[in-house]
C-alpha cells in the first residue's frame, strides 16, 4: 500500500528526497508552482529551492548548500541518510543556480525572482529582504543618538538610580539607552533585566520621555513583563513607580497593528510609523525574523529601540535567530561599536542549579556530568530503562494535590500546584515527544488518583494550556488552567485571573499540559522540572534546548537520558543558517 504521506506527483531528484521523508509536500507544492511558472526545469534548481523552503519551516531563514548534507531530518526529526549519489555536486549545483530564471544573484539582481543566491545561501527573496531590512534599520540606530544629551545631568540621575554597589553592568545599560538609538540588553535568568528595564523607563521619565511602548512576542509573556515591572518599580522613587504601573505591555503584533486579514501591510510601517518616543521589547529570543522587520519597520526615525532577552536560550519556533545574531555579531558596519550589553551577575539562581546552568551555557559537559554525579537530590539523572517509577512518583504526587484542589474548589491553591512540577520533552511526537508522555501521565493519574477523570473530558483536576490568544476572554497563547467542578458543572479557572470562571464551551483551542516541549515553556518558572532527554541521534538534542529547560526550575532538575546524551547536547550548539550575525 502507498503511503499516505507520500505525493503522487512527485517525482525525479524531489521525488527521492521526498520519498526519504526529506521533503514533504509542503516543501514540494510552492517549487512546482514556480517552475512552471518561469520555465525551470533543471531538477538540481527545484530540489535547492525545496530544501530551502523546508529550512525555514525548520527554523532557518536560508539554505547553506556548503552544509546541507549534515543537517538533513525526516519527518520524526530524525537525521535522514541520503545516498550520496542522489546530492550534486556543489560546483555543478551552485552554477545551475547561478543561470536559473528563479534565482537572482547578490547583490544587484532582480528583485522580482523568487529567490537570490548569495554565495553559498540561498533565500527565499522575501527572506532575504527581511533580514536586509532589519540588519539596515539597527545599524543605523546603532549610529544614532537622541539629541540634546548633557553629561552631567545624565551622569546624576543614573547616581539617582543606581546606588554605589550597584551592578556596573546595568548602570551601562541604563546609559546606553540614553545615549543610543538601539541597546540589546542580553542575560540569563536572574540577572536582573526586569531591574535594568524598570531603571530604563525611569532615567527616560526623568528626561521627559512618556510615550514608550512595552511588549513581547506572546500574549502571556506581555502579561508576565507587565507584573515583573510592577514589582521592580517598587524600588524606585514613588512619582516613578506611580507611572510605571500606567503602563501596559502588549504583544508585537497588537503593537504594530497586525491582524490575519492585513498580513502584508500591518497598521504601523514605514509609511505610518508609531507615535513612541521609545520602544522597549522583552524574550526578544522568540520574535521571528519577520516579525522583527514589521517592527523596525515601523520605528520612527528617532524612537529609541531596546530589544531585552536571553540569547543561550531556544530561539524562535519560526525562522530565525535575531537575539542570537544580535548578540554574537562583530557589528564591522558600526566600526565595532556594539550596542549589545550583557549581564553576568547572578542574582536568583545559586547553588546546584545555578552551576548547572552556567556549565550547560559555557559548553563544559565534564563539569554538568560530575554535577550530575554528585548525587545531590536537587538535581538527578535517570536511565531511561529505569525512569518510569520515579517519574510516576511525582506527575501522581502533584497530579493527587492539584485534583483534590479541584475537587474542594480552591481554584487558588490548584492553580499554584500547577507550577510545583512540569514535564518536558525535546519532541512533540514519537516515543521521546510530549505528545507519547502527556498519554502515559494521563494513564497513571487515572490509575493513580481515586476519581480522576470520572466526569469525562472535562474532569476536575485537568490542566489545560491554552494554545491561542482568545482576546475576548484575555487569554494569551500560553496561559494555564484547572477544571473544577462548581455546582456540578466543569468550568475553568485561570493563572492570573483565578476569580474569574470559563465555561469549557467558550474556550478556543487547549491542550492538556501534562507534558509540554522545551519550546512552550519559555517564558515559565516551575518549582521541579523533568526533562526526557532524547538520544544522541536527535537533531533537536542541543546545547540551547537543554539550558532552557533546565533554567525553568527554580528547586529540582531531574533528566531521564543516559551520560552521552547530556554531554551531546552540552556540546552540540544549535545552527539556524542566517546572514544576518555576518551582515552585521
Amino acid at each position: 500500500m502507498r503511503d499516505p504521506e507520500l505525493s503522487v506527483a512527485a517525482d525525479g531528484l524531489v521525488g527521492e528526497f521526498h520519498a526519504l521523508g526529506v521533503l514533504e509536500w509542503a516543501d514540494l507544492h510552492p517549487v512546482r508552482h514556480l517552475s512552471l511558472l518561469y520555465g525551470e526545469s533543471d531538477q538540481r534548481v527545484q530540489l535547492a529551492l525545496a530544501l530551502a523552503v523546508r529550512a525555514l519551516r525548520a527554523g532557518s531563514v536560508c539554505l547553506e548548500l556548503d552544509r546541507v548534507r549534515a543537517t538533513v531530518t525526516g519527518r520524526d526529526d530524525e537525521l535522514v541518510e541520503v545516498p550520496e549519489e542522489l546530492w550534486p555536486s556543489e560546483a555543478e549545483w551552485r552554477e545551475a543556480l547561478r543561470v536559473s530564471p528563479l534565482v537572482a544573484l547578490d547583490p544587484a539582481g532582480d528583485l522580482r525572482r523568487p529567490a537570490r543566491l548569495v554565495g553559498d545561501r540561498l533565500y527565499l527573496t522575501r527572506y532575504w529582504e527581511h533580514e536586509e531590512r532589519v540588519r539596515a534599520a539597527l545599524i543605523e540606530r546603532t549610529l544614532a543618538s537622541p539629541p540634546g544629551i548633557d553629561a552631567d545631568a545624565l551622569e546624576a540621575l543614573l547616581d539617582e538610580l543606581f546606588g554605589p554597589d550597584a551592578d556596573p553592568d546595568q548602570r551601562r545599560a541604563v546609559e546606553h539607552v540614553a545615549t543610543s538609538g538601539l541597546t540589546v540588553l542580553a542575560g540569563g535568568p536572574g540577572t536582573g533585566k526586569t531591574t535594568t528595564i524598570a531603571r530604563m523607563l525611569a532615567l527616560l521619565f526623568r528626561q521627559g520621555v512618556r510615550r514608550i511602548a512595552l511588549a513581547a512576542p506572546t500574549g502571556k509573556a506581555a502579561a508576565r513583563m507587565d507584573e515583573a515591572l510592577r514589582d521592580a518599580a517598587a524600588q524606585l522613587p514613588p512619582d516613578v513607580a506611580a507611572w510605571i504601573t500606567t503602563l501596559s505591555a502588549s504583544t508585537v503584533h497588537r503593537l504594530i497593528g497586525w491582524t490575519p486579514r492585513r498580513r502584508a501591510t500591518p497598521r504601523f510601517n514605514a509609511a505610518n510609523p508609531l507615535p513612541h518616543d521609545a520602544v522597549i521589547v522583552d524574550e526578544l529570543s522568540m520574535v521571528s525574523l519577520t516579525q522583527m522587520a514589521q517592527l523596525v519597520d515601523a520605528l520612527g526615525p528617532a524612537t529609541r529601540l531596546v530589544l531585552v532577552g536571553d540569547p543561550d536560550q531556544l530561539s524562535s519556533v519560526s525562522a530565525g535567530a535575531v537575539l542570537a545574531d544580535l548578540t554574537h555579531a562583530r557589528w564591522t558596519g558600526t566600526g565595532g561599536a556594539s550596542p549589545v550589553v550583557r549581564l553576568n551577575r547572578n542574582y536568583r539562581f545559586a547553588g546546584v542549579l545555578g552551576r548547572l546552568a552556567a556549565a550547560v551555557r559555557d559548553g563544559d559537559a565534564g563539569t554538568v556530568l560530575g554535577l550530575l554525579a554528585a548525587g545531590d537530590p536537587h538535581l538527578t539523572l535517570t536511565d531511561p530503562d529505569r525512569a518510569q517509577d520515579a517519574l510516576r512518583a511525582r506527575v501522581v504526587h502533584t497530579g493527587r494535590a492539584i485534583h483534590a484542589a479541584a475537587v474542594a474548589g480552591d481554584a487558588a491553591s490548584a492553580l499554584d500546584l500547577l507550577d510545583r512540577h512540569r514535564l518536558l520533552c525535546a519532541h512533540r511526537h514519537g516515543p521521546f515527544g510530549a505528545a507519547t508522555w502527556a498519554r502515559q501521565v494521563e494513564y497513571w493519574l487515572r490509575a493513580s488518583v481515586a476519581g480522576f477523570g470520572a466526569e469525562g473530558e472535562w474532569h476536575a483536576g485537568r490542566a489545560l494550556l491554552v494554545t491561542s490568544n482568545q482576546s475576548d476572554w484575555g487569554l494569551w497563547n500560553g496561559d494555564t488552567g484547572v477544571v473544577l467542578l462548581h455546582s456540578g458543572r466543569p468550568v475553568v479557572h485561570f493563572a492570573g485571573r483565578v476569580d474569574k470562571a470559563l465555561s469549557p464551551d467558550l474556550l478556543g483551542p487547549t491542550q492538556s499540559v501534562d507534558a509540554l516541549t522545551v519550546h512552550k515553556s519559555q517564558g515559565s518558572q516551575f518549582a521541579e522540572v523533568t526533562l526526557v532527554v532524547p538520544p544522541v541521534s536527535s537533531p533537536l538534542l542541543t546545547r540551547e534546548l537543554l539550558y532552557t529547560a533546565v533554567t525553568r526550575a527554580r528547586d529540582a532538575v531531574h533528566l531521564i537520558g543516559t551520560p552521552d546524551a547530556l554531554a551531546a547536547a552540552v556540546e552540540r550548539t544549535a545552527r539556524r543558517a542566517s546572514g544576518l550575525r555576518e551582515r552585521l
